[in-house]
């Protein structure tokens, strides 16, 4: 029988076609509700466009009412997805070469690269227009589904989690899965209360975004971590 092939260090090295299959199995359970909630809105499904019409006057009008629209437009700002990507590259590029993760730095920006595009080529697919408003508060330029800020910060902050989760304490791992679950939600509410865009576009950027950070994970680092990734492997 042929040798097993073997690692430096002596394990055993696990045969990457599983991994990718889980990966790619994982990405199509993420896919497809985001593909059903796409063919709604390009089909005009009357239940779905209603509830959405109306959830987003309510937002806006609780923005108007409140006054909450300078600080808003704050987020919408920071929160733009070059400035996103560049600040978690520079996180990355600080792993490599401070931490010494360089699979999991390379890993978690080409990642996010490869992200990126998809969010673009979605908003292409289905094309679906930008709210409507009587008095609308803010205009942001390019197709609605699915909304960008929300699909890239659910990938930056989920890739981020999976880059750093070796070098956190239990109670860092904790306070990092938390602070990003709490900055992707403000960013979707801020795009929904801005009125740039329903509630269906930032849902299925959230499913879309964190589908494909959790299925490259399965993919290509999966439960064996790098010999360059000290530490658990995973933050599941």
């Amino acid at each position: 029988m042929p040798a097993t092939p073997r690692t430096a260090g002596g394990r055993v090295v696990a045969s990457r076609w599983p991994r990718l299959l889980r990966g790619v199995a994982a990405m199509l359970l993420f896919a497809i509700p985001v593909a059903l909630l796409g063919f709604a809105v390009r089909q005009q499904f009357d239940p779905l466009i209603r509830l959405d019409n109306d959830l987003i006057r309510r937002a806006t009008g609780f923005t108007r009412a409140h006054g909450t629209v300078e600080a808003l437009l704050a987020l919408q700002a920071v929160s733009q997805p070059f400035l996103m990507y560049v600040l978690a590259t520079v996180v990355a590029v600080w792993a490599w070469v401070g931490r010494s993760l360089r699979s999991r730095a390379l890993w978690a920006f080409v990642t996010m690269m490869v992200a990126w595009n998809i969010g673009l080529l979605a908003k292409v697919l289905v094309r679906r227009s930008r709210p409507v408003l009587d008095d609308p508060i803010s205009h942001s330029p390019g197709y609605s589904f699915p909304s960008g800020h929300a699909f890239n910060i659910a990938v930056v902050s989920t890739v981020l989690v999976f880059l750093l989760w070796p070098l956190l304490s239990v109670a860092g791992r904790r306070i990092a899965v938390v602070v990003a679950v709490v900055v992707a939600l403000v960013v979707g509410l801020d795009r929904m209360f801005l009125g740039v865009h329903f509630p269906s576009d930032v849902l299925a950027g959230f499913v879309l975004g964190v589908g494909i950070t959790f299925s490259s994970w399965l993919g290509f680092i999966g439960r064996t971590a790098a010999t360059s990734s000290p530490g658990p492997s995973h933050p599941v």
